[in-house]
């Protein structure tokens, strides 16, 4: 993942985030074209925002072998009009193969809370009982990363966009 758009993120908590200039391009082609050879064009972020990380709090790779838990405190869920999702891919930017056949975790999930409202999303290999809350990954210590799709960011506090909500860190699990 690493291109000129990088260099220009901003990091929070181990996300980057880019700079809000994916889909409105003007006469920059290099941005353009690092984007369109990621993927194949990039909506505005007004319409949609995806933050990356490649390693946990403590600045480790990712790797299927760990457990990694994203806490969500009750008032603090992505601040998305549409939706989010929490997804891990591979170095290919494909979804992650995995035996619960299960590539994204989002409030579409009806996920678990805790008794203060909050939410852990687990990201492992292993099926615990709370399940609705996991996303799967290969055992194998493979290159991973993570990817927070916002789809109609707030624009308002909380959101992303204007800094006023932060992305919680994920913190490898003991």
């Amino acid at each position: 993942m690493r291109h000129g758009l990088h260099q220009r993120c901003r990091e929070i908590r181990k996300w980057l985030v880019f700079p809000g200039v994916t889909g409105i391009y003007g006469t920059n082609y290099l941005d353009r074209a690092t984007v369109t050879y990621y993927g194949l064009g990039a909506n505005r972020p007004q319409d949609a925002i995806y933050p990356t990380s490649e390693v946990d709090a403590a600045g480790k790779p990712y790797s299927g072998a760990n457990k990694y838990v994203m806490h969500l405190d009750k008032d603090q869920m992505p601040p998305a009009k549409g939706f989010w999702s929490l997804t891990m891919h591979d170095a290919n930017y494909f979804f992650v193969a995995n035996p619960l056949n299960r590539y994204t975790l989002s409030a579409r999930n009806n996920l678990k809370t805790k008794a203060d409202g909050s939410v852990d999303l687990l990201i492992q290999h292993e099926s615990p009982a709370r399940a609705r809350n996991l996303t799967g990954c290969r055992r194998q210590p493979t290159s991973l990363f993570l990817m927070l799709r916002l789809y109609w960011p707030s624009e308002t506090p909380l959101s992303l966009l204007d800094g006023s909500w932060t992305i919680p860190a994920v913190k490898e699990a003991r």
